[in-house]
């Protein structure tokens, strides 16, 4: 079943994908970075040790199709639309869930983390110079 971009990706390969894109390790880098080719060398060196032959390319294509199809059923869910789904939405969810949710609302964390005595500190800290 091969179409241009390779052979189709099984279920049993994309969960791998998935496994590994799980790990903390690896999704901190792929948060940190754009040029992430050598990120996605690494989660095909370690499919290689399921058995599974994707090059980085493959998986960095599959990564961001996943990515996309999660968002959109992700936005169709929060719109009230349930009817969308997709095959690894829980997996996926398990990992962008808490992502996507840090990254639109990354400011409001920074400072609900803080106890609100640093923050007040340091604004009078700042107005005495």
């Amino acid at each position: 079943v091969a179409n241009e971009g390779g052979k189709h990706w099984t279920v049993n390969e994309v969960r791998a994908l998935i496994r590994i894109w799980s790990d903390k390790n690896i999704q901190q880098q792929l948060e940190g970075t754009v040029r992430n080719k050598r990120i996605f060398e690494q989660v095909a060196a370690r499919l290689q040790k399921f058995g599974i032959d994707r090059d980085w390319k493959q998986c960095r294509t599959k990564y961001k199709n996943l990515k996309h199809e999660y968002k959109s059923v992700k936005s169709a869910q929060d719109s009230g639309g349930t009817s969308k789904s997709m095959k690894f939405f829980n997996e996926l969810d398990a990992i962008l869930g808490h992502t996507t949710m840090e990254q639109t609302s990354k400011s409001d964390n920074d400072e609900s983390e803080r106890p609100p005595e640093w923050t007040e500190g340091k604004s009078e800290k700042d107005s005495t110079g």
